[in-house]
C-alpha cells in the first residue's frame, strides 16, 4: 500500500513538473481542451470579455489545408467551452480557403473583434474581421478588411490614448517586412504606414506592441536574424527607429509580450537560436534588461510556440501557446510571485 501511494505521489509530482506548475508564480497549467473535431492547430489568441477570458486559434487537417477554419473557446466557471467554428474560408461561389492566425481584441464598451486571414498561403492572404457583442456567443457575418489592408497579423492591437487601434501587421510576398495599420472607427476605416523596413538586412514579421514612459512605444518581433528585434517610436507609432537585435534568442518562431500594469514589460518567447523548445517567460523593467521568470516548457525536439499573452483586470497573466500542433495550452500566471533572475550574455540562468 505505501509503495502505491509513493508511485502516486511520483506520477502527481511529475504531472505537475510537465504542466510548468512547479515554477514560482504559475497558478494553472492546462489544455483548452482534450479533444477536438480536428488533428491539428495553431496560432492562438486571448481576450478578456466583460464575461471572462476567450480564445481562438486555427485548426484543420494541417497548417493551409482548405479545411482550416478559426475556432473559438469561453472560460466558464473555470471551464473552458468545446471548441466550435466561428469562421473559416468559404467563398461565395463554394471554394474554400484555408484560414490563418486569429486575433482577438475586446473594444472599451464596444464589441469582441475578431481579426483572421484567408488565402492560400502567408503571401497572398487577405484580411478578414468579424465581431461578437455577447462576449463570443454569436458572431456577425465576416467581412473583407479594405485591399492592402490585413489586420494585425498574429499579436493583438493597442489601444491609443487618441482612441486609434493601432495594429501591428506584417507582409510576406516581397521580403518579411513590418508595418503599422489603424483605425479609429473599430475597423471600418484605416489607414497604413510605409514598411518599417527592407525585409533584407531584417526579415522581420509579426510585431508586439509596449508602453513606456514619456509616450514612448516600443515593438518587439519575431525575425530570421536570430534575434528578437525591437524599435522605438516616440509619436503613437506614427515613425518607428531602425530595427536592432535585442540581447534575446529567436529561432523565427512567433513571440508575444505585453506591457503589465506596474509598468514592467512581459514576453513570451523561445529562448534558443534553433527548435521551438524551451518556452520561455522574461521580463524587463525597461525593455532592454531582460530577467528570466519562468520556463513554460523544455522537452527536446517538442514545438511549443506562438504564444499569445494579457493581463486581466484581476493583474493575473493569460497565456496560450502551440502544444506539439495537436493542443493549445493555457497558462496563468501572477508577475508578482514570478523569481527573477538576470539573464547575462543572453543565457537563461541555471536555477
Amino acid at each position: 500500500m505505501k509503495l502505491l501511494h509513493f508511485t502516486f505521489l511520483s506520477l502527481l509530482f511529475f504531472a505537475q513538473i510537465s504542466l510548468g506548475q512547479t515554477a514560482k508564480g504559475v497558478l494553472k497549467s492546462e489544455f483548452i481542451y482534450e479533444q477536438a473535431p480536428f488533428p491539428s492547430c495553431h496560432a492562438s489568441t486571448l481576450a478578456e470579455t466583460p464575461q471572462g477570458i476567450v480564445a481562438a486559434w486555427f485548426g484543420g487537417t494541417h497548417e493551409n489545408n482548405p479545411d482550416v477554419g478559426i475556432w473559438f473557446s469561453q472560460l466558464v466557471n473555470d471551464k473552458w467551452t468545446a471548441p466550435v467554428e466561428v469562421a473559416n474560408g468559404v467563398q461565395a461561389d463554394g471554394k474554400r480557403y484555408a484560414s490563418w492566425n486569429p486575433v482577438l481584441f475586446q473594444m472599451p464598451n464596444g464589441p469582441l473583434l475578431l481579426f483572421f486571414k484567408v488565402g492560400p498561403s502567408p503571401s497572398t492572404w487577405w484580411g478578414m474581421l468579424t465581431s461578437s457583442t455577447d462576449g463570443g456567443k454569436t458572431w456577425a457575418k465576416p467581412t473583407r478588411l479594405p485591399e492592402g489592408i490585413l489586420g494585425p497579423i498574429k499579436n493583438k492591437p493597442v489601444l491609443l490614448s487618441s482612441g486609434q487601434l493601432l495594429c501591428p501587421s506584417s507582409s510576406e510576398h516581397d521580403g518579411w517586412r513590418l508595418h503599422m495599420e489603424t483605425t479609429a472607427d473599430g475597423g471600418k476605416t484605416w489607414k497604413k504606414s510605409e514598411p518599417l523596413n527592407d525585409g533584407k538586412t531584417f526579415s522581420a514579421i509579426q510585431a508586439s506592441i509596449l508602453f513606456h514612459p514619456n509616450n514612448r512605444l516600443q515593438l518587439l518581433c519575431r525575425s530570421k536574424n536570430k534575434a528578437v528585434l525591437e524599435a522605438w517610436s516616440s509619436d503613437n507609432g506614427k515613425t518607428w527607429s531602425a530595427l536592432q537585435p535585442t540581447s534575446l534568442p529567436n529561432p523565427n518562431s512567433g513571440t508575444d509580450a505585453v506591457t503589465l500594469r506596474d509598468g514592467r514589460q512581459l514576453i513570451v518567447y523561445n529562448h534558443t537560436a534553433k527548435g521551438r523548445s524551451p518556452l520561455n517567460v522574461a521580463l524587463s523593467p525597461d525593455g532592454k534588461r531582460w530577467q528570466a521568470a519562468a520556463v513554460l516548457e523544455n522537452e527536446a525536439g517538442g514545438e511549443f510556440s506562438y504564444p499569445a499573452v494579457i493581463q486581466s483586470r484581476d493583474g493575473r497573466v493569460h497565456i496560450t501557446y502551440t502544444h506539439h500542433r495537436k493542443k493549445i495550452k493555457y497558462v496563468v500566471l501572477d508577475p508578482a510571485k514570478l523569481e527573477l533572475t538576470d539573464i547575462k550574455d543572453g543565457n537563461w540562468p541555471n536555477r
